[in-house]
């Protein structure tokens, strides 16, 4: 049977309906927003895995038929998931992974495929209400309804699912997610907002988010699945009170450690002595069964041992307060070859950020479902963390989710700060490769990125910098983190990350685990984050506080000139011929647009400047009395043809080629000689009459020179 609900929401149609496509699955919703479709199915194995993680898996697939577009490549058909498809994954998982029973261990995945695309809606934020509805109808056991939204601001004014026509308008576009009750995640970026405003923004996404619950609500009550049997993977007690007995005492002493290698260690010591002994003291059907929870007993207590260390006493695992940032060093110019770098390293947070410019030819261009024509894109931040970074030894495999999403967090807040294309017309990437990493790279990656631009030349409007937040909190007592260790990160409660400038916010992020946060709780994570930030740049400004007036030795140099666009034909040249000779010649790189935009790129000053002289020499009009230089292309029995400019040229006349009677043409010139002649004339046909007599009239010895130096 089909159910149906369907209201208005941010001024158009939202439609959420069961019960018509994908019946086996154990829980499907098709939510329809304007003319944007999406289909969104959970379903969960029966039985527990054996991995010692919750393995929930999220899926977002946009099908090319959604916007009436066949797929590019060869086999005509999707492929891997995009950046954009893997984002949108992952601002469905992170909200929802918190929310499942402690110790549902089954493998859940939820799906979401986008099945119309009316390019005005984007399908991201209707994901997650989609699998709301599906998880929440399902057998699985998940009861809480969560919802996403759009927030954006035009001249003051918040909007709510902005369109994408809106948002090129807005100075906020970011997503935010949570239940009823609060909000569980915050991704996206602005133009140097402040952080109250930012607040004030999430107030009204969180308006919405309630109204969605409600609607979710309407259609949910009473279609809910008796839960599936399941049973908690939660260690035995007996079990826990005995290993809590052997290592608490040690557990705590290995916390208290500063050093990441160092408490590393003493943890990894404990566990061994802990399982060596209960080896030796259990049966061998005892130990079997207890070894495979002595891991999971033993994060517990180094969890709690963490958290009541800071609570009670405010000491945080390094030893620091719970303000303080770790100690910073910053270098630019570390490597000799590239066109601008960075080495930022923060506490045992370390990353290289080396940036790359290049011309148009260099632009990403991606084929979304998202708008009718392809898209280019001429600032990229790849983000990459090799195991080496957490003295780990594992395979490389492709680029994770995880580095796709970091990089994109990184990109959004130097987004804003970048120079206008026209003004400063290249494609500049940036790699940040983290070298050492305990907590927070991403954000060490922003302040890498803005040095670097910095060093390589790049005219950014601010420096930027991040810092990362967290959360520790039992209910009564909380602790907010300033610049979190990875351990603080993975134990504690919150990941709060915040990049911008002096003036404001240009990036943010924030997962937490617990059923919410009080406005009192961000707004001081904000207020700390500010000062924080602060204190970054002051450090950053010491290093390099201003983008280089010159850009580096090895990046190309690119001009632009206009010209008419009749002319650009003669500028490329029978298939391409005339192009290809000036880039020969001179060394440069020349892109041409039908507008008439030329421009050319290159490494050595001369090369642009003789390409140019080349190009200017081939669209301006021949001008009657000018003496022009240039090959002879051709000789016959009446006179010479002369190229003045490349693609023109003209008839010497055998009479106007000295004072007196020539006998023959090749007494004077002979075919390939460089000559100059002054042009006498252009008749009605276009046709022009030159004079090398009147040339050496005019100029004397240098028509000699210059057919002296050509032979």
């Amino acid at each position: 049977m089909i159910h149906r609900v369907e209201r208005q929401f941010a001024g158009r149609t939202l439609t959420l309906e069961t019960g018509r496509m994908a019946k086996l699955a154990h829980g499907s919703c098709l939510v329809q927003f304007g003319e944007t479709v999406v289909l969104c199915t959970a379903t969960a194995r029966d039985r527990p895995t054996h991995l010692p993680f919750f393995p929930l898996t999220v899926e977002y697939r946009e099908k090319s038929y959604a916007a009436g577009k066949i797929p590019g490549g060869f086999f005509k058909r999707e492929g891997r998931p995009g950046e954009k498809e893997i984002l949108s994954a992952r601002q469905i998982d992170r909200p929802i992974r918190p929310l499942f029973p402690e110790g549902f261990m089954n493998e859940t995945q939820v799906v979401c495929s986008i099945l119309s695309a009316d390019q005005e809606n984007d399908a991201d934020v209707l994901g997650l209400l989609g699998g709301s509805v599906a998880l929440n109808m399902s057998k699985i056991p998940f009861d809480t309804l969560v919802a996403a939204v759009r927030i954006g601001r035009i001249r003051g004014n918040w909007i709510l699912n902005p369109t994408f026509q809106q948002l090129e308008y807005s100075d906020v576009d970011i997503v935010v997610a949570g239940s009823a009750d609060a909000i569980l995640m915050v991704e996206g970026g602005a133009v140097e907002v402040p952080e109250s405003e930012i607040l004030e923004g999430l107030e009204v996404a969180h308006e919405g988010i309630k109204q969605l619950v409600e609607i979710q609500e309407e259609l949910v009550d009473g279609l809910r699945q008796p839960t599936m049997d399941w049973k908690s993977q939660s260690p035995d007690e007996a079990l826990q009170e005995k290993v809590e007995g052997m290592v608490q005492p040690r557990i705590e002493e290995a916390m208290a450690i500063a050093e990441k290698q160092q408490r590393n260690q003493a943890l990894s010591t404990v566990r061994e002595d802990v399982t060596q002994a209960l080896e030796d003291e259990l049966a061998p059907e005892d130990y079997e069964e207890a070894e495979g929870q002595i891991g999971d007993i033993l994060r517990g207590i180094e969890k709690e041992a963490m958290r009541e260390l800071i609570l009670a006493e405010g000491a945080r695992p390094d030893g620091r307060d719970l303000d303080t940032v770790r100690d910073i060093s910053c270098e630019v110019g570390v490597l000799p070859r590239t066109h601008g770098s960075a080495l930022f390293t923060r506490g045992q947070t370390q990353a290289l950020a080396v940036a790359t410019l290049g011309t148009s030819r260099d632009e990403q261009r991606i084929d979304s479902i998202d708008v009718r024509e392809e898209v280019t894109k001429s600032f990229m931040l790849h983000y990459n963390f090799p195991p080496f970074c957490t003295g780990e030894a594992k395979p490389f495999r492709g680029t994770s989710r995880r580095e796709v999403g970091h990089g994109v967090l990184a990109e959004r807040a130097i987004q804003p700060l970048l120079p206008a294309y026209d003004d400063f017309p290249y494609t500049i990437r940036v790699v940040s490769d983290v070298l050492e990493s305990n907590g927070s790279s991403s954000m060490a990656t922003v302040c890498g990125t803005s040095m670097a631009l910095m060093a390589a030349g790049v005219p950014i409007s601010a420096s930027c910098a991040g810092v990362a937040m967290g959360l520790i909190t039992d209910g009564e007592r909380t602790a907010v983190l300033t610049d979190i260790l990875g351990m603080e990160d993975a134990l504690g409660d919150m990941d709060f990350k915040i990049a911008g400038t002096r003036k404001g916010v240009t990036s943010i992020q924030m997962d937490i685990k617990v059923a919410g946060l009080s406005r009192e709780i961000m707004e001081d994570a904000m207020d700390r984050a500010t000062r924080a930030r602060n204190h970054i740049l002051d450090i950053m400004d010491g290093t390099i506080s201003e983008s280089r007036e010159e850009l580096s030795p090895h990046a190309p140099r690119i001009t632009t000139m206009q010209v008419n666009p009749e002319k650009l034909g003669e500028i490329i040249g029978p298939k391409g011929k005339t192009i290809r000779a000036i880039q020969d010649e001179s060394g440069a790189t020349i892109e041409v647009d039908d507008s008439g935009l030329v421009k050319i790129a290159s490494v050595s000053g001369e090369g642009a400047d003789r390409a140019r002289e080349m190009i200017e020499a081939i669209v301006q009009e021949p001008e009657v009395g000018r003496v022009y230089e240039g090959p002879v292309k051709n000789v016959t029995s009446f006179g010479a043809f002369i190229e003045i400019v490349p693609g023109v040229e003209g008839l010497c006349h055998i009479s106007e080629l000295i004072e007196g009677r020539v006998e023959k043409t090749e007494d004077v010139l002979q075919r390939g000689m460089v000559t100059r002649v002054k042009l006498l004339a252009i008749d009605e046909k276009g046709r022009l009459r030159l004079s090398r007599r009147a040339a050496v009239e005019e100029e004397g010895d240098k028509v000699a020179e210059v057919e002296a130096a050509s032979r």
